[in-house]
């Protein structure tokens, strides 16, 4: 993911899980936690030489944390990890996910179920908790969570994942109405098809499978769900972007599509 500027981030800390892809904010200082040591170095670097360029002079404090948001004992000590004067996060960016397979039920492993559910919701869940906590003592933050179209339509071939998707929906709606009554925001950016290592992923690295999901159409890229989870980050302290649907131009829905050439 890239970079955008927004004056209503300057000097503020975001934590970013499943950051191996790459996210950062201009004039913030960005937390990058993923599993990936090797990536997130990467994306370090990166974020370092962009916010250089920017010429902005707040922020630019890029720290990466080697987290598996499904180990329930690196989660609960993941403040730890996080360098003394960043430790006040202002935004929580729930990015880690991913999706195995395309079997249907009844030939699905138990263990890419498992896998799923531990980092899509349950991984998710646990970061929530440890950081709204916190929000809770200062009355201020927010919680962004990476959900899908899949949590939005179920199609064939993805019943554990758009599970798990529909569980981020259920679960980013009920902690919206649960902090009505606190300054504390709560926001759900839902993308369509987003070409990334997503669909290499779910193929099992075959990158030949992975490219045919993109044919004929230009899917959504990483930058653009950057943008929109800086935009909704950067709206002022009383507006609260709590849904964000962002599909490709020539996609209606998991299934509806129009591939007419790029």
């Amino acid at each position: 993911m890239s970079v955008f500027n927004s004056s209503r981030l300057l000097g503020r800390n975001v934590l970013v899980t499943g950051a191996s892809a790459g996210i950062g904010a201009a004039g913030s200082n960005v937390i990058l936690c993923a599993r990936r040591l090797e990536s997130l170095k990467a994306v370090a670097e990166a974020c370092t030489t962009a916010h250089k360029e920017s010429g902005v002079k707040e922020g630019g404090n890029f720290p990466i944390v080697q987290l598996d948001v499904s180990d329930k004992q690196q989660v609960a000590s993941l403040l730890d990890k996080i360098p003394e004067n960043l430790r006040k996060v202002d935004v929580l960016v729930n990015n880690a996910g991913f999706v195995l397979g395309v079997e249907r039920v009844g030939t699905i492993a138990d263990s890419d179920i498992e896998a799923m559910f531990s980092t899509n919701v349950l991984g998710l869940i646990s970061v929530t908790q440890l950081f709204v906590k916190e929000f809770k003592t200062r009355n201020a933050g927010h919680i962004i969570n990476v959900g899908s179209v899949a949590g939005r339509e179920a199609y064939a071939g993805g019943s554990i994942y758009c599970a798990t998707k529909h569980a981020v929906n259920a679960f980013s709606g009920s902690l919206l109405r649960e902090l009505v009554d606190t300054n504390i925001r709560v926001t759900e950016i839902q993308p369509g098809m987003v070409e990334t290592e997503f669909s290499i992923v779910r193929f099992r690295g075959n990158k030949a499978a992975a490219d045919k999901v993109y044919e004929g159409l230009q899917p959504l890229v990483a930058q653009d769900i950057a943008e929109e989870i800086v935009w909704a980050a950067s709206r002022p302290p009383h507006v609260n972007i709590a849904e964000l649907f962002v599909m490709p131009v020539n996609q209606a829905s998991p299934t509806i599509n129009y591939r007419g050439g790029k």
